[in-house]
């Protein structure tokens, strides 16, 4: 799924090619109905004309009668066109295309959503507008939802135009064939003579105008790209305003927000100023072309022998609408030449994503591209703990280590308090642990078999329902034990919202407090009793007594577990007992990472003491 091809084609030979192939067969039969209309249709057109022409015939006169007759044919004909086989046609078609779309948008939210956290580490990289052999793709939603969207539905259309000039050639071609007569000066073709004149006139007529189209396609093909990129880029900045509006009115910051609002919309005026000019092009020459191909070319090549009298007006009119079918119909490709644009800008933008996806599948060996990526990890028995050895993190493009920590050990149940100044690099040791950094050296051991968890500082939390968020990553756990879990962090009055995604139209995520969320965190860890636990700020939001009873929960109901915690306390907590809760400390200063025991411990690296919302 790489290429253009090997998307256009994974649909088909999958578990669903019998709902593919069938769908696409109904289209076939229906577009070669449709291609038969348009000999029906020039043939009752041709007798309509003839009737009008010879209603005041002094010999043989038609009646009124037969011209009503010949017009009802006519109507017939368009309607079971038009309703019974386009419109019934357009219905598979789009069904298929629905179907196309689910699958493709399965596969590519099954392969960002893998084990390898794809999801995560295509953003770790620079973007598309950075000049560099490792950018990633930019706005992958938009890629994901419009671009996959606009691929199906133009590679369907695309394939339906391709169908229906073969059966045009062969349906429409095989009549005027069938009805050509000698045309003097070319009596070498003999009764084929006019069929001729009608294929040079097309082949004369339709390649030069479609190489021009296909020329401005090309242009408008790169305008399609860099529209796309730009709206996408537009739409995620009004998506981050909407996510972080509080903090952006608390700073009074619309200023700011809407002067970048300005510049990105600058880029999507220009884009679109571009386009309009070429669709203008484009539309002048697409008119002037139809113009052209149905008044004229049309009606040039039968023109010779009705004048020698050699075919009737009936047989001339019916020749020209045959001639006309086959023009229109050759000329698909130039009236959907901006469609055909439109397919190649999603299909590049879905397959530049397909790539990456594809890259990311080797982290190491794609996160090298920006920097060093030698972050080796390895397991070891569960009663030797967690052990860090010659660990150095770096940032991207970036040799010089921002951490660097020699050996550290963390024994089976030990607890670690995780200090330094702001910026030390906490987090980021806790994710190169967890294996979310990506650059750097070193080598990370963890226990075999033993469940891992880590909180992250910022909690955010999906739109799901509440049972669904207490059991992350799970979903096997029974409701008394997700109530009981929620009762000991301190949430039981919400045990009875289990299978409800929030409340008063409120998600979760809008409703909760940052305490209450840090709550439910803790209700996971006693649901989930993880061996080994890394806390990121984990009651940063919580006032002192609820800190204790947050510690004091893990302690209780998580026993033997190995705990790793970043707090910016001055002074760390203790139980109700006096007892401390943690047994070493690791310390961050000038980029070295140290760990002494708790006892020795007389001052630490910390930020100044903070007084803590009651949640």
């Amino acid at each position: 799924m790489r290429s253009f091809w090997g998307l256009m084609f994974a649909y088909w030979f999958t578990d669903r090619w019998h709902e593919a192939w069938g769908l696409a067969a109904i289209i076939l039969v229906l577009t070669a109905l449709s291609a038969m209309a348009s000999v029906w249709f020039a043939e009752a057109s041709g007798q309509l004309v003839s009737a009008i022409a010879f209603l005041h015939h002094p010999e043989n006169p038609t009646t009124l009668k037969t011209i009503l007759s010949s017009a009802a044919t006519l109507a017939t004909i368009v309607v079971v066109k038009e309703i019974g086989f386009t419109a019934v046609r357009h219905f598979f078609s789009t069904s298929l295309h629905r179907k196309w779309r689910v699958w493709l948008d399965r596969r590519f939210n099954d392969a960002l959503l893998d084990r390898n956290h794809t999801h995560f580490h295509l953003q770790q990289g620079p973007a598309k507008t950075v000049p560099t052999k490792a950018a990633v793709p930019d706005n992958i939603d938009q890629r994901i939802q419009e671009s996959i969207k606009g691929m199906t539905g133009g590679a369907i259309g695309l394939a339906m135009g391709v169908a229906g000039v073969v059966l045009s050639l062969f349906f429409v071609g095989g009549k005027i064939i069938e009805t050509s007569t000698e045309v003097s000066g070319l009596e070498f073709f003999g009764s084929y003579a006019s069929a001729c004149l009608t294929a040079a006139a097309a082949i004369a007529y339709v390649p030069i105008s479609t190489l021009l189209a296909a020329k401005l396609g090309a242009i408008q093909q790169r305008l399609d790209v860099r529209m796309q990129s730009a709206e996408g880029s537009y739409r995620r900045e009004l998506t981050t305003l909407l996510n972080r509006s509080f903090h952006v009115a608390a700073a009074g910051g619309e200023g700011a927000q809407g002067r970048l609002h300005r510049r990105r919309y600058l880029e999507v005026d220009r884009t679109w100023a571009s386009l309009n000019i070429l669709t203008a092009i484009y539309m002048g020459f697409e008119l002037v072309y139809n113009f052209f191909g149905s008044r004229i070319v049309a009606y040039a090549p039968g023109l010779l022998p009705y004048v020698e009298n050699k075919i009737s007006l009936q047989a001339y009119v019916t020749g020209a609408e045959l001639a006309n079918a086959i023009i229109n119909d050759c000329s698909w490709f130039i009236h959907v030449m901006p469609d055909i644009a439109q397919l190649r800008a999603n299909a590049r933008r879905v397959t530049d994503l397909a790539q990456a996806i594809e890259d990311v599948q080797q982290p190491r060996e794609f996160h090298a591209r920006t920097g060093l990526s030698e972050l080796l990890y390895d397991e070891q028995h569960a009663q030797s703990g967690l052990s860090i050895e010659h660990l150095e993190l770096m940032h991207p493009d970036d040799d010089e280590p921002f951490i660097r920590a020699g050996h550290l050990h963390f024994k089976s149940g030990e607890w670690t308090l995780l200090v330094g100044d702001s910026g030390s690099g906490k987090s980021s040791l806790l994710r190169a642990i967890n294996g979310l950094w990506p650059h750097g050296r070193g080598k990370i051991v963890l226990p075999r078999s033993v469940r891992t968890f880590f909180a992250a500082q910022d909690v955010h939390l999906p739109a799901v329902s509440l049972r669904e968020l207490v059991c992350l990553p799970d979903a096997d756990r029974s409701d008394a034990e997700v109530s009981a879990a929620l009762g000991k962090a301190g949430l039981a009055h919400f045990a009875g919202d289990l299978v409800e995604e929030g409340r008063d139209n409120q998600s979760w995520d809008q409703l909760l407090s940052g305490g209450q969320k840090q709550k439910l965190v803790l209700a996971r860890i006693l649901l989930l009793r993880p061996g080994l636990i890394f806390l990121d700020e984990p009651t940063s939001a919580l006032d002192s007594e609820a800190t204790i009873a947050f510690h004091q929960a893990i302690r209780d109901n998580c026993p033997g577990a190995t705990v790793i915690s970043v707090m910016h306390d001055a002074t760390p907590p203790k139980s109700a007992k006096g007892e401390e809760f943690y047994d070493s400390m690791l310390s961050i200063a000038d980029g070295t990472v140290t760990k002494t025991p708790m006892t020795r411990q007389i001052s630490r690296p910390v930020g100044p003491a903070r007084v803590r919302p009651r949640p």
